[in-house]
């Protein structure tokens, strides 16, 4: 069974999706062609063409179409035109080295992380994703530090995930994702020497999207976007446009129950509404309903997918702590938590060693002091943001609308020392 498995995850699958699809609304027409790369076999290294190896799961046939004509116009949006393709346009010349032959999910990761990076130009920025949601996202004075915030704060996690940079892939940037495991890297070009480097991980996907630098016009930019029902029914919807384009789009919180008038008492520093700005735009590429905490330029803790706001705050709490103490770990005694907890149970560690790391975390509550909390739909009560103020955050961002915002800005203002809060005006759920 155990071979029949590894089987499965080697085989790259014949699709029978036509070589092109026209998709009619209207009188107006979209024509989409099938991607499709010449990629050398695993194994033989005869050269293969095809398109995706599979889709979310081996067995799954699964396609790559690119927008290659039509301009979609309707009511007053026009969508994104033809040439414009990022991950739908890759060619074999910009996979530096195929690895494997990529997947639905190896493409969807790298087409996550634009949504984030096109937010995130304005310094050396990292984005590792794993199964459609982001993993660690930080900016760094140069992007080998970007990219050790992004790894560190999340480092278990970002084993086997996808990563993508804003700036050209230096050696520093390569020597530091040589030592971990990737499935994909990603970057507008890749300097001289990097490659060798890279390349000592055979099965790793090198991917030059060229666009990359350029990905600040596709903030405005908006696409169809299709969901398939299980009965073949279909919804379609405009793609989100984030309002929040700099600090001064926020709007400090404020609202009116039964007469009174209820209003943030602290308002936000230059480097709380950094953090806020830096956390709204990490949030347009996560699964609602989430809540996250980020802290000088970095992500702390991730929480998504919940059914619950209090839930998912708490979440994002445990896993920034155990993050917090995995990188104390790795850091101080090279081994991670759990591995230190295994080997002082089998006898073959002292146990001072876990329980200095536990202390340590507890104290600095695990990075959350100071951080900044963003939720990506209103607290519908306080408890959400309570949970958070006792870790020490110093800052919220919330789209605001509650019949009960009145409550979250009372926590707030009775917090000491006091949290400031900004509403967004808008949402941001994607499902």
């Amino acid at each position: 069974m155990s071979d029949d498995l590894k089987k499965m995850y080697r085989t790259v699958m014949d699709d029978h999706f036509p070589s092109q699809m026209t998709i009619s609304f209207g009188d107006q027409v979209l024509v989409y062609k099938k991607r499709a790369w010449k990629i050398p076999d695993d194994k033989s290294g005869e050269l293969i063409e095809k398109g995706l190896r599979y889709g979310e799961n081996p067995g799954q046939e699964a396609a790559l179409y690119e927008l290659v004509n039509g301009n979609l116009v309707l009511g007053e949006c026009q969508f994104i035109e033809p040439g414009n393709g990022l991950v739908s346009a890759i060619t074999e010349e910009d996979m530096i080295q195929s690895g494997k032959h990529p997947g639905k999910i190896n493409l969807t990761d790298i087409d996550n992380a634009l949504n984030i990076m096109k937010y995130l130009l304005e310094g050396p920025a990292a984005v590792i994703v794993k199964h459609n949601n982001p993993c660690g996202v930080a900016y760094g004075a140069s992007l080998s530090e970007a990219y050790d915030k992004a790894n560190m704060a999340d480092r278990i996690a970002a084993f086997g995930g996808c990563a993508v940079f804003n700036r050209p892939m230096d050696l520093s940037t390569a020597e530091s994702i040589a030592e971990n495991y990737l499935e994909v890297v990603a970057a507008p070009e890749f300097e001289e020497g990097t490659i060798p480097v890279l390349a000592q991980r055979a099965n790793l996907r090198i991917v030059r999207i060229s666009k990359i630098q350029s990905l600040s016009s596709y903030v405005n930019a908006r696409f169809v976007d299709i969901k398939s029902l299980m009965d073949g029914g279909l919804i379609v919807q405009q793609s989100p446009l984030n309002r929040i384009k700099s600090a001064e789009d926020f709007t400090l919180a404020r609202c009116e129950y039964e007469g009174k008038t209820y209003t943030i008492a602290r308002e936000p520093t230059d480097e709380e509404y950094a953090d806020m700005l830096f956390g709204w735009q990490v949030e347009q590429g996560i699964t609602s309903n989430s809540v996250i905490y980020v802290k000088d330029g970095a992500t702390v803790g991730i929480g998504t997918g919940e059914q619950d706001r209090v839930g998912v705050a708490e979440i994002a709490i445990y896993k920034a702590y155990t993050k917090y103490a995995d990188a104390i770990c790795f850091n101080r005694h090279g081994l991670p938590y759990k591995d230190l907890a295994l080997m002082i149970h089998r006898g073959e560690k002292e146990k001072g060693l876990l329980e200095e790391v536990d202390r340590e975390t507890r104290e600095e509550k695990g990075g959350l002091i100071g951080a900044t909390m963003v939720s990506d739909a209103f607290f519908p009560f306080r408890d959400g943001v309570d949970v958070a103020i006792k870790e020490g955050i110093r800052a919220i961002v919330q789209p605001g609308g509650s019949m009960r915002d009145f409550e979250s800005i009372q926590a707030c203002n009775e917090a000491n020392p006091q949290v400031s809060m900004v509403f967004t005006g808008q949402r941001a759920f994607k499902h």
